[in-house]
C-alpha cells in the first residue's frame, strides 16, 4: 500500500531574530485540539478552551458568513496566522457556505504553521480537501512573510476598502504591543469594506476605544455558552465595522461596564507613530500616557463592578 505524501510545509524563512528564539512547544486545548505555546511571549497561541473552539467561536460564528449569498466571494485578511487554524476553519466555513475564498495573511514566524502541518493531532481535525488548501495557501504568494506592520503596505491596492473581514489574531496587547496600537489599526480599518468587519478575540479597553477612535461601530462577542470551560469570561471578544453592526445574534452591545471601561486609564491607546517601534518603547510610552491620565483607574472600576479573576477577563491575556 503507498503511503501518503508527507505535507509541504509553508516556505517562509526563518528571520535572523527569530533563528535564537527558545522552541515552541505543543499543547492541547480542553477540546483537545493542536496548540503551541510561545516561550518567547510567554503565552499559548489559544484560549485554554482550545484552537478549533476559539476558531469557530471567536472568528468564524461573529464573521456571520451566511450574509454572503452563496457563490459569493469572500475577501479576508487574517492578521498573525500562527498554527493555521484559523484559515482551516475559514476554509472549511467557505466550503460549507459555498462561498469562494480570496484570502491574504501577514505572519512573522513560519514555525507555528509549519509544526501544525506535520501534526498528526492538527490534521486529523480536518478533510482532505481543508487540508490541500491550507498547504496551497500557506505556500503561496498571498501569505506575507514578516513584521505585519511593514508588510502591511505590500498588500494589493485593491483591497484598500475591500476586505470583507480582517481577522486579528495577534499575541495579547501586554505581550506584541506592536499589532494593537492605534496607527496599526487604522491601517486595518481602511481595509475594510463599508460592511466590512474586524473580527478579534481582544476585548481590552485600550483596543476598542482605539476601534471607537478610527470611527468603527464596536460591538462584543457573545461569551461562550454555559456549560463551555471558560463560561462566565464576560465578552467573547470584540468587532468593528464602518457600518452598524447588528446585535440580535452572535454579537450585543456593549455593556455598561464594559464603556466605563473605555473611560478608565486601561483605555490608554498604544502608540507607534512611526510604525517600527520596539514592544518596550511602546510600553513605557502608553505607561507614561496613563500616568497623566484623568481617567479612573481600572482597580477602582474592578472593585466596583465587582469583577475579580485573572487579567484575562479583561482581554488583555489568554
Amino acid at each position: 500500500m503507498k503511503r501518503p505524501p508527507s505535507p509541504t510545509p509553508p516556505s517562509g524563512t526563518i528571520s535572523p531574530a527569530l533563528a535564537t528564539d527558545p522552541p515552541l512547544r505543543p499543547r492541547a486545548g480542553r477540546d483537545g485540539s493542536f496548540s503551541l505555546f510561545s516561550e518567547r511571549f510567554a503565552e499559548g497561541f489559544h484560549c485554554a478552551e482550545g484552537a478549533l473552539a476559539e476558531a469557530r467561536a471567536t472568528f468564524v460564528l461573529p464573521s456571520e458568513l451566511e450574509r454572503f449569498a452563496p457563490e459569493a466571494t469572500l475577501t479576508v485578511l487574517e492578521v498573525a496566522v500562527g498554527t493555521g487554524t484559523n484559515m482551516a476553519a475559514l476554509v472549511e466555513a467557505c466550503r460549507l457556505g459555498g462561498l469562494a475564498l480570496r484570502w491574504w495573511g501577514l505572519e512573522l514566524d513560519p514555525r507555528p504553521l509549519q509544526l501544525a502541518l506535520v501534526a498528526p493531532e492538527f490534521r486529523r481535525a480536518w478533510a482532505a480537501e481543508v487540508l490541500a488548501e491550507l498547504e496551497r495557501l500557506g505556500d503561496g504568494p498571498t501569505l506575507l512573510w514578516g513584521d505585519a506592520r511593514a508588510r502591511l503596505a505590500d498588500l494589493p491596492p485593491e483591497l484598500v476598502g475591500g476586505c470583507d473581514l480582517v481577522w486579528l489574531d495577534a499575541f495579547s496587547p501586554r505581550r506584541c504591543p506592536e499589532l494593537w496600537t492605534q496607527e496599526f489599526l487604522g491601517g486595518l480599518a481602511r481595509l475594510l469594506a463599508p460592511g466590512g468587519r474586524l473580527v478579534s478575540y481582544g476585548s481590552a479597553a485600550a483596543f476598542r476605544a482605539s476601534l471607537r477612535a478610527l470611527g468603527l461601530e464596536v460591538a462584543a462577542i457573545r461569551g461562550l455558552p454555559q456549560g463551555s470551560a471558560a463560561f462566565g469570561r464576560w465578552s467573547g471578544g470584540t468587532v468593528a465595522s464602518p457600518s452598524p453592526l447588528p446585535t440580535d445574534g452572535a454579537l450585543r452591545p456593549l455593556s455598561a461596564m464594559e464603556e466605563e471601561h473605555l473611560h478608565t486609564r486601561a483605555a490608554a491607546p498604544y502608540r507607534d507613530p512611526q510604525g517600527n517601534g520596539t514592544a518596550a518603547e511602546i510600553l513605557a510610552e502608553r505607561a507614561r500616557q496613563q500616568v497623566h491620565s484623568g481617567g479612573e483607574s481600572t482597580s477602582a472600576w474592578r472593585r466596583r463592578w465587582g469583577l475579580e479573576g485573572p487579567l484575562g477577563s479583561l482581554g488583555e491575556a489568554r
